[in-house]
């Protein structure tokens, strides 16, 4: 069973200073039909303009990822990490018992593109931690790389879920496979291009998937394509 969420259907909202898509419910934005999947509970397309950011605030009991697609995001925390994240890396923090940060696009003349993606964790109470890591070097050598597990497999970073978040780039006419153990799902997010789905499902930027009941799942690139895509329990 695949379940699309388009790109038009999400809730936009544009701010000014920051340009944002939520495909989920998340803060004033309400949609019962779109309350997470399984322990998905965010994925924000955010655009921040240059020279803006986020104050700091806080955060509790959340498995919180950060990939940047265009630009640059500077990060300051309550843990003393101070650390700016680029295009190709990801940026993950356990917000567990409590965390305070800072989230600002220092660039004086280009906006920040990014998405944040928000996993609820396997139980409350985990003591904060964060991790930063760039998978440039393996994305040049394969179109699709993991960068989060439950353990850390194949140098990715570990996190308190039984959730796996995979960043494909395939060039025009690549295809990538993946099989989907049972009892597990789903979810693709589009980045970047065009994706057709399985032969029958074309997905386009901003375009999601809820995927349950599949065993394998073919994307096949209609251009330069950039997406996630996330194996959960």
């Amino acid at each position: 069973m695949i379940q699309i969420r388009k790109s038009n259907e999400r809730g936009s909202f544009d701010h000014g200073w920051l340009r944002t898509s939520h495909t989920f419910s998340f803060s004033d934005y309400h949609d019962p039909k779109f309350m997470g999947f399984r322990a998905l509970r965010v994925i924000n397309d955010d655009y921040i303009g240059a020279d803006e950011g986020f104050p700091t605030h806080g955060h509790r009991d959340m498995e919180i990822i950060t990939y940047v697609i265009e630009g640059a995001l500077a990060h300051k925390d309550t843990l003393g990490n101070q650390a700016v994240i680029y295009p190709g890396e990801v940026q993950y923090m356990a917000a567990g018992t409590g965390i305070q940060h800072s989230e600002f696009n220092h660039l004086k003349e280009q906006e920040t593109h990014l998405h944040q993606i928000w996993i609820i964790p396997d139980r409350a109470g985990h003591a904060p931690r964060y991790g930063q890591k760039s998978f440039v070097p393996q994305l040049k050598e394969k179109n699709f790389v993991l960068t989060i597990s439950p353990d850390g497999r194949d140098e990715s970073i570990a996190i308190h879920q039984d959730a796996f978040m995979y960043v494909g780039k395939p060039k025009k006419n690549e295809v990538v496979e993946y099989e989907l153990s049972s009892k597990r799902f789903a979810w693709i997010q589009i980045i970047k291009g065009t994706l057709n789905l399985n032969g029958n499902i074309d997905l386009k930027a901003g375009d999601g998937a809820a995927i349950s009941n599949e065993t394998v799942l073919k994307l096949l690139a209609m251009d330069q394509a950039e997406f996630l895509l996330f194996d959960l329990a």
